[in-house]
């Protein structure tokens, strides 16, 4: 869809909004309800669940300035955000502060319900207090669901009404798929967006909030002595990325938006459905490069329509030599594909377009020699997933009088055991005077595996359930 055709059809939806009341998506009532409100405006939600055959990578990426879609897969195929879902909770707070109807400064005393969400969390009981800034720096870079819940009650009253306001802003920015029920992502069946509404709501934040678009880009955050790093691993890793989230649950697989900027050029980037955290972040890390290489051969006055050129068919099976070396000239094509394909069969890539096309060109066996030309990771092979086996159950990797240790200890772990503790939630736990490292997000047989692991290796570790 062109540029101002989209623009149309964002202002079709958000007058429909306006003029038509009853046709605002529904969302979940709960017992927080505020007298009302609610029942009286909204219906009970349907089930808009995602279909089980729908294959759940989805990706994008858009210019930032323009909005103009360089590539897109599954860009309005409906999805489940995960903890994306908190651009959109801190969009409204943004909002919220530059109205002055919210001050960083201003406290928030923590709800039950909010204290009661599931980790990764801040870990704040039932009326303790925190101020705005930190509760919107624990979202944005520790992905705190308890603190997504209590700035939600703080704004909307209660999180079923912040959740109708979410979905009411997303119709307004043109977030024609997207549909909210609570304010941090956890799993829930009716609570869906799209790569492309993803991409939106970015581009959004980056044009109506820009003061604000720093909390997604912080790199660490300290609160009580501990120190938290931030999930989106592209940050500081990759020159030019500044910001925006990652997301995770067993439905949505693995998520993140990203945006970056080179030459005075920004482009945004959504994955989701990704099938591991070190593929995920590998592709969109490619796309972005790509994206960036395509703008600059577009400056340097390439006609290039990618938007037109890359809807091919991907293989099922692994990358097939084939698919790589097609021979039909197009230098754009076989660099994608090579990144899409791969990325969806969990295979990082990382590749200069050029050189990929090249060799494309030269060696027929291109499949076999790709990896040995530090091109290509070759495809590990999967075990089966238990989709059945919650994944409930921590490893405590060690018990440390501080938190600075704890956490050097979280990060430690994670480079060293790779494979096993891969975007796995590390946490500090702070009890009585002990500081526990502690990753999450295992199912039973993963976090006795990994503290096999961790322990063949003289390290301490502990599994049990959560």
């Amino acid at each position: 869809m062109s540029e101002p055709a989209r623009r149309l059809s964002y202002v079709m939806a958000a007058l429909a909004t306006t003029i038509c009341v009853s046709a605002t998506p529904t969302i979940a009532q709960d017992e927080y309800a505020a007298p009302g409100y609610g029942a009286a405006t909204y219906s009970p939600a349907t089930d808009l669940r995602v279909p089980a055959d729908e294959p759940r990578y989805a990706a994008i990426v858009i210019d930032a300035a323009s909005g103009e879609i360089l590539y897109q897969k599954r860009a309005d195929s409906p999805r489940y955000p995960a903890s994306i879902t908190k651009i959109m909770t801190l969009y409204l707070a943004f909002e919220a502060l530059s109205t002055g109807r919210l001050r960083e400064t201003d406290m928030i005393t923590v709800s039950p319900l909010a204290a009661s969400q599931a980790p990764t969390k801040l870990g704040l009981r039932p009326g303790d207090t925190i101020s705005v800034q930190d509760a919107m720096h624990a979202i944005a870079v520790k992905s705190a669901n308890d603190m997504a819940v209590a700035l939600s009650e703080r704004i909307g009253g209660t999180e079923s009404r912040f959740a109708a306001l979410m979905t009411m802003k997303a119709q307004e920015l043109g977030m024609t798929h997207s549909h909210f029920v609570n304010a941090n992502g956890l799993p829930d069946s009716r609570q869906i967006t799209s790569a492309h509404d993803i991409a939106i709501l970015c581009r959004a934040v980056l044009r109506d909030y820009p003061q604000y678009y720093g909390y997604f880009g912080t790199e660490s955050f300290t609160y009580r002595g501990v120190t938290m790093n931030n999930h989106n691993g592209l940050l500081g890793r990759m020159p030019g990325v500044d910001g925006f989230k990652t997301g995770f649950t067993n439905a949505a697989g693995f998520n993140l938006a990203a945006s970056a900027v080179r030459d005075g050029r920004r482009l945004i980037t959504v994955v989701l459905g990704g099938a591991s955290g070190a593929s995920r972040n590998a592709n969109v890390e490619d796309l972005l490069l790509t994206g960036f290489d395509v703008e600059e051969r577009r400056a340097h006055g390439e006609n290039l329509i990618l938007t037109q050129n890359m809807f091919e068919q991907l293989p099922t099976a692994s990358v097939m030599a084939e698919q790589v070396n097609r021979g039909d000239g197009d230098e754009d094509e076989d660099a994608i594909d090579i990144v899409l394909t791969a990325s969806e069969h969990g295979t990082p890539v990382s590749f200069v377009p050029a050189g990929v096309t090249q060799l494309a060109a030269s060696r027929p066996s291109l499949t076999q020699d790709v990896p040995h030309a530090g091109l290509l990771r070759p495809n590990q092979a999967q075990a089966p997933t238990q989709a059945a086996e919650p994944r409930n159950w921590s490893v405590q990797v060690g018990e440390f009088a501080s938190g600075r240790l704890a956490t050097r200890q979280i990060d430690y772990v994670a480079d060293a055991f790779k494979s096993l503790f891969d975007d796995r939630e590390g946490q500090v736990d702070h009890a009585g005077r002990s500081y526990r490292a502690v990753f999450t997000g295992f199912t039973e047989s993963e976090a006795k595996q990994a503290c096999a692991s961790v322990q063949a290796k003289d390290q301490p570790c502990v599994a049990g359930p959560r």
